[in-house]
């Protein structure tokens, strides 16, 4: 029998620090303190279980920016059982229709700015209920608090999902990570060990969401801890910039890409950053210029390495070796075991390069409806990145590359694979390859290579026009190339290498 949890961590900080600030809104100035957040949470719990019937295990799908309501929305997940899943605001009408079809929620809760992504939508066929994340705070901001409300608490199991995370894979087909509470809790235990979290630590949150990065790099670890979570709608340099100086946090979650538009703001030079002890940086690697940069400012650098499927606090570079050690992800974090293995799951020398794998209780039980994706992940109990590493002679972990064709664009994983299938969908178009390239501002971009049919001639604005109507925006090729052939390997498979090679 798997262990049950008891896991309202609201409740129970209220009960022991009930008027902390437990989080705000950077751009309204909202706060709401840990003995707000429970009474707001019990009442919304009691509605979504009468009105709704709300049960454990129902899905609740989230399309909504940073904010208050996110957190009451997930503090009902721990209380009810139910389960949380962000949905990607950046994304298509369609891919939203297709996670919504997956993932069938008991409620869809959306801001009223994002109602053109629902709207081509089957209710009728698939009746879902739906709430405005508008309507549910002036339902909460009228309900009279004092009074006591009753709902129906879960006990879950360990493998119970808390969050439904959706993330592509390399066939570009979106899978849904089952996010447990066991996973939950273990990160956050990790989380402490690594960066000494408590009820004092501040932060500001400007990771989206939709990201296993917005939810639980810090903020769960820190609700978990009776921390306090400001938020952002979204990323904005000068916002943060002024509330760092006037929150004064201890510790700054960001991608390379956000770290470097904040250091070219005109206010950096001058902002008073002290109060931070160290950023915490995923992602992609930080340039060392951008390390140095930040360091002059008196701000040390932690980089580390996340999955949404494993973590995602997996190994931490302590800021101590940030640039003698520059292009490592560090070490693991303390509840956790790897190894780095050859294409027949033998482990490789200490400095050779092969396959690395985890183990542990930060490890998802799966994906969501795919028991094939399941088993390969988890072929042998440990699970398969995907990511080529090598470790040092001191125990540091490097990737040297992907096993897949992924590339990172601001932060963003964008697989090949999602954005050649939307453009073969174009009748004009044979055969299509995307690959990376290096760019000034986003670290990496796509270029697609595009083989037309015989006697077709279909230009740039064609697929542009149709990816923008397929895609989110971050997918979309920064260069479309018309070429007579893709170069293929002995077995007939598009050579990449010799994509980026010739023409990159």
């Amino acid at each position: 029998m798997k262990a049950c949890l008891n896991t309202d961590w609201i409740k129970k900080w209220a009960q022991r620090l009930p008027n902390k600030i437990a989080v705000s809104e950077a751009e309204s100035g909202r706060t709401m303190s840990y003995r707000q957040l429970q009474l707001s949470a019990c009442f919304l719990a009691s509605i979504l279980q009468n009105d709704l019937e709300l049960k454990a295990g129902n899905r609740i799908a989230l399309l909504a920016e940073n904010g208050i309501e996110n957190i009451l929305l997930f503090s009902v997940a721990q209380k009810t059982g139910s389960c949380l899943v962000p949905l990607n605001y950046r994304l298509s009408s369609s891919e939203i229709s297709h996670l919504l079809l997956d993932c069938s929620p008991q409620l869809l809760v959306y801001e009223e700015k994002y109602s053109d992504l629902i709207r081509d939508f089957d209710f009728d066929k698939n009746p879902i209920p739906r709430l405005k994340i508008e309507e549910l705070k002036e339902a909460i901001e009228r309900a009279d608090l004092n009074k006591v409300y009753q709902f129906k608490s879960h006990i879950v199991e360990e493998d119970d999902p808390i969050f439904i995370l959706y993330t592509s894979g390399s066939t570009g087909i979106p899978k849904g990570t089952i996010y447990s509470h066991k996973m939950l809790f273990w990160n956050s235990i990790n989380t402490c060990l690594s960066i000494a979290l408590s009820s004092e630590t501040r932060t500001i949150m400007c990771m989206p969401p939709f990201h296993t990065g917005g939810w639980n790099v810090l903020t769960t670890p820190l609700l978990h801890f009776g921390g306090h979570i400001c938020m952002l709608k979204k990323f904005d340099p000068e916002l943060i910039i002024k509330k760092i100086e006037d929150l004064n946090p201890q510790v700054f979650m960001a991608v390379p890409t956000m770290l470097k538009l904040i250091a070219e703001y005109p206010s950096f030079d001058t902002a008073d950053l002290t109060s931070l002890d160290y950023l915490i940086v995923g992602g992609e690697p930080m340039p060392v210029s951008l390390i140095e940069l930040w360091h002059s400012k008196g701000v040390k650098v932690r980089q580390g390495y996340g999955m949404t499927e494993v973590g995602p606090n997996l190994t931490s570079l302590h800021h101590d070796y940030a640039i003698s050690k520059k292009g490592s992800i560090g070490k693991t974090n303390f509840y956790l075991d790897y190894r780095i293995v050859n294409e027949d799951r033998k482990e490789v020398k200490q400095g050779e390069i092969g396959e690395l794998l985890f183990k542990g209780p930060v490890v998802s039980p799966g994906y969501w409806n795919n028991e094939q994706a399941s088993r390969e992940a988890l072929a042998d109990g440990w699970f398969s990145t995907g990511d080529l590493a090598r470790e040092d002679e001191e125990g540091f972990l490097y990737i040297v590359d992907r096993i897949k064709n992924m590339f990172i664009s601001g932060g963003e994983n964008v697989y090949p694979a999602e954005i050649e299938r939307v453009i073969l969908g174009i009748e004009q178009i044979a055969e299509c390859a995307v690959v990376p390239q290096e760019d000034a501002k986003w670290g990496e971009s796509g270029v697609a290579f595009v083989v037309a049919h015989p006697n077709h001639f279909p230009d740039e604005k064609l697929i542009l026009n149709h990816c923008k109507k397929q895609l989110a925006k971050f997918k979309i090729p920064q260069k479309i190339l018309f070429v007579q052939s893709l170069p293929k390997t002995d077995s007939g498979k598009i050579d990449r290498k010799a994509l980026v090679r010739n023409f990159t």
